[in-house]
C-alpha cells in the first residue's frame, strides 16, 4: 500500500499545484507527466495517481458542491488551500472509487492533513469525510 499512499501524495500536489496556479489540473497533470519523462530526476506518474486525478477532474463540480455543502461554517474558496485539495482528494476516492475502503480514504485524507496542514486540519478533514461516508449511498445514487 505505499504505492498508493505515494499515489495519493502525489495526486494532492497536483490538485494543490493547480489550485494555487489557478490552473486546469488536467494542465498541471499533463505538465507533471512531461517533467517526469525529460527529467530523470523526477518520478513518474503512477497509474494511481493519474487516476485519482483525472477522476477528480471529471467530478469537479459535484465535488466542490458537496464539500461546500456538508463543511459547517466554512466556505469553498476560505477553506485553507491544503485542506481544501485534500478533501477534493479524499471525496473522489471515497464516493467513486470502489476498491477502497472508506476508512482507508478518509485516513489517508487525514495523514496528509496532519503532514502538509495546521494542527486543527486532520480533525476537519476527518470530521467532513466522515460525513460524507454516512451520506455515501445517497451521494452515489445523485451522483449518477
Amino acid at each position: 500500500m505505499a504505492a498508493r499512499n505515494k499515489a495519493r501524495k502525489r495526486a494532492f500536489q497536483i490538485l494543490f499545484e493547480a489550485d494555487q496556479r489557478g490552473a486546469d489540473v488536467q494542465s498541471v497533470l499533463a505538465d507533471w507527466m512531461r517533467h517526469a519523462r525529460t527529467d530523470p530526476r523526477q518520478p513518474p506518474v503512477n497509474e494511481y495517481t493519474l487516476e485519482l486525478v483525472e477522476g477528480y477532474a471529471d467530478h469537479i463540480k459535484r465535488i466542490d458542491e458537496l464539500i461546500s455543502t456538508y463543511s459547517v461554517d466554512w466556505e469553498l474558496d476560505r477553506m485553507p488551500v491544503v485542506d481544501r485539495n485534500i478533501l477534493r482528494l479524499a471525496a473522489y476516492e471515497l464516493i467513486w472509487v470502489d476498491d477502497t475502503p472508506d476508512a482507508v480514504a478518509i485516513d489517508e485524507a487525514v495523514q496528509l492533513a496532519k503532514e502538509f496542514s495546521t494542527d486543527d486540519s486532520p480533525a476537519f478533514v476527518n470530521g467532513l469525510l466522515g460525513r460524507l461516508k454516512d451520506l455515501k449511498p445517497s451521494l452515489r445514487r445523485e451522483a449518477g
